[in-house]
């Protein structure tokens, strides 16, 4: 089965309480968050209780993952010390700009897995910067960790000194390249958040932009959000019946030496049979 990346929840990593409930959450990656969500004084009780909380690994139902402090943070270092241990999927590295900082916290990980006699973790860089949006082709294929990109909206625009709007006009062109140079490098993309916890709509229409941009799922902040992302990432029945027939009908027309095929009149050929097949191979 095709891992799946539909949603990815951030879990303050200094709530206990909360990551004691994220057990029961059903996103596809649970993404205990030692930067943003958790003040200074709290970094060293947060990496302390994600330690904990990845001693309970078995109890939770999604892949496991930390977002550690920024490269330029200078906090990663005791991030890893004291996060890397069995239990743990992957590490989301938040705010990278280049390659340069994957390389320098890929070789401090190695170390440490290697100490603690553990398998390699995957790395999910989140692009947040204007230099970020422009490496990503680099910084999505300089590591065989790295199964997917995020894409971060709000710091993009910080940096790019544009005010947040819902519409998000400023990181249009950044949204739409980013699954584009993951795509080139052959790993996934994965959407920004959607704030307004209270607009179910929005978020599901923001959900089908990314789709149609090419994202394969999207960031979240509330377990509410899970069952409308995971619908617009998922296939639906008539996109499965669609891909079936695709793939049936193709493959009877080149068993007659022939390169295409019509479906409803509609031609089908070796583009649309490849798109098929790896939509089903998604429900496998």
């Amino acid at each position: 089965m095709t891992h799946l990346y539909r949603s990815i929840i951030f879990v303050p990593g200094n709530n206990p309480r909360f990551l004691e409930k994220a057990k029961e959450i059903e996103a596809d990656i649970v993404c205990f968050d030692l930067e943003d969500s958790v003040p200074d004084a709290e970094k060293k009780n947060a990496r302390e209780l994600i330690q904990t909380a990845l001693k309970s690994r078995s109890f939770y139902r999604a892949s496991i993952f930390v977002r550690t402090n920024s490269p330029k943070s200078g906090k990663i270092p005791d991030d890893l010390k004291e996060i890397i241990q069995k239990g743990i999927d992957g590490i989301v590295i938040p705010k990278v700009n280049n390659i340069n900082e994957i390389k320098k916290i890929e070789k401090n990980l190695s170390l440490i897995e290697k100490n603690n006699k553990i398998k390699p973790i995957k790395i999910i860089p989140s692009i947040e910067s204007a230099e970020g949006v422009v490496n990503t082709y680099n910084i999505a294929s300089c590591s065989n960790r790295i199964p997917a990109v995020i894409f971060g909206v709000f710091d993009l625009l910080n940096d790019l000194g544009i005010e947040y709007t819902k519409d998000a006009e400023g990181g249009k062109y950044s949204r739409a390249k980013i699954p584009v140079d993951a795509k080139a490098a052959g790993i996934f993309a994965i959407d920004a958040i959607w704030q307004d916890l209270k607009d179910i709509k929005g978020l599901e229409k923001d959900c089908k932009i990314g789709k149609s941009l090419g994202y394969v799922g999207k960031s979240i902040i509330h377990p509410d959000q899970i069952s409308t992302t995971h619908k617009i990432f998922y296939p639906s029945k008539a996109e499965i019946k669609w891909a079936e027939k695709v793939c049936k009908y193709y493959l009877q027309s080149t068993q007659k030496g022939k390169g295409a095929t019509t479906i409803d009149g509609k031609m089908i050929d070796e583009v649309h049979f490849k798109q098929a097949k790896a939509l089903l191979e998604i429900i496998k």
